[in-house]
């Protein structure tokens, strides 16, 4: 491609995307990917319940379908790389070992929460974990996320920043901004489009003028890559290649995830601008925890064994929504805290 933009035409699979590896497939990998994916499928299931049942306000974005994205991701980070994202974060919290107790505790609203309750579903972080939020401004975490990437060029630490956005927001300002500094000081940030096809209510057809948006990187050289964010080893095999390029200093990288959302927008969204029939083809064909789960049978793996997986993953997000409701709302003092840091 043209500016130093790399051609992914080599490792396509037919439908344009990267192709996962043919053989060789890594048991141990494919049963953490399987047993991380799930756990995020049943927490936001569980979520979702909730917040029908009014325990949890606000908005509330799930990230069903899209779990081989940050699962895949999270894979080729190391201790002290960060990750920052939008609003649909839940997932990519879990992914970074945030506990299920205290995402769900912020979800209801609880002292028991990430951010004491004060957050809710879009602001709660977790600086151990490497987890920066959580932001609820289309787009507006990506100059956050190069921000973090200034710090480890600063400090020459070797880490790596991950900034995840949707495609409805890759058409923001502020993005090219991102990109233009991340490549003038080649900082080391990997962006990635998580391009569940909506955003909103508007499909990307109808909003992007680029129909390749792993491509948009190209006029400040930025390689880019289109990903089938489906397939949990094609993610994986490409973060590692864009997080090497990072870490060898090389400047930032951009994915281009290629998956997609089976619920709303949002929890308030019927998601009236697509058929059921659509919806329906994706879980059926490209379903991202079914695909791992035949991997794993047809590698021997017993079919006991899986469901032994389900059911301690169902255990752990039914402890997380009775600590939930359970702990108690934050104190009025509470109000206070956490808004100022006098430094003398």
């Amino acid at each position: 491609m043209a500016n130093g933009t790399e051609s992914a035409v080599k490792r396509r699979g037919g439908n344009g995307t990267q192709a996962a590896p043919a053989a060789g497939h890594n048991q141990g990998i494919l049963a953490r990917a399987y047993r991380e994916m799930l756990l995020i499928r049943r927490f936001e299931e569980k979520a979702g319940q909730l917040y029908g049942m009014g325990l949890i306000g606000g908005f509330c974005h799930l990230y069903i379908g899209q779990e081989a994205v940050v699962v895949g991701m999270q894979m080729t980070l190391q201790d002290g790389d960060q990750v920052i994202t939008s609003y649909r974060d839940h997932g990519h919290m879990l992914a970074t070992g945030m506990e299920a107790r205290g995402v769900m505790a912020e979800l209801t609203g609880r002292i028991g929460g990430y951010s004491k309750g004060k957050g809710g579903s879009m602001h709660m972080f977790s600086r151990e974990k490497g987890f920066y939020g959580g932001h609820g401004i289309v787009g507006a975490q990506v100059s956050l996320g190069i921000g973090l990437a200034f710090a480890n060029w600063y400090r020459e630490n070797g880490q790596v920043s991950l900034a995840y956005f949707g495609e409805g927001a890759s058409n923001q300002g502020q993005v090219y901004e991102s990109f233009n500094l991340a490549a003038l000081l080649k900082l080391p940030c990997v962006f990635v489009i998580e391009n569940n096809r909506y955003g909103m209510g508007t499909s990307v057809e109808r909003a992007s003028a680029s129909r390749n948006l792993s491509q948009n990187g190209a006029p400040w050289g930025i390689p880019g890559e289109q990903v089938d964010g489906m397939d949990v080893l094609a993610v994986k095999e490409a973060g590692e290649r864009a997080v090497a390029h990072c870490r060898e200093g090389k400047g930032p990288y951009l994915l281009e995830m290629l998956t997609y959302r089976y619920r709303g927008h949002s929890m308030s969204d019927p998601a009236k601008y697509r058929t059921r029939d659509e919806v329906q083809k994706m879980r059926e064909q490209s379903d991202c925890i079914e695909q791992v789960r035949k991997l794993l049978l047809e590698g021997g793996r017993a079919e006991a064994d899986l469901k032994a997986v389900d059911d301690e993953v169902k255990a752990i997000v039914a402890d997380a929504a009775e600590f939930a409701q359970s702990s108690p709302e934050p104190d009025e003092s509470e109000l206070w805290t956490d808004i100022l840091v006098e430094t003398r």
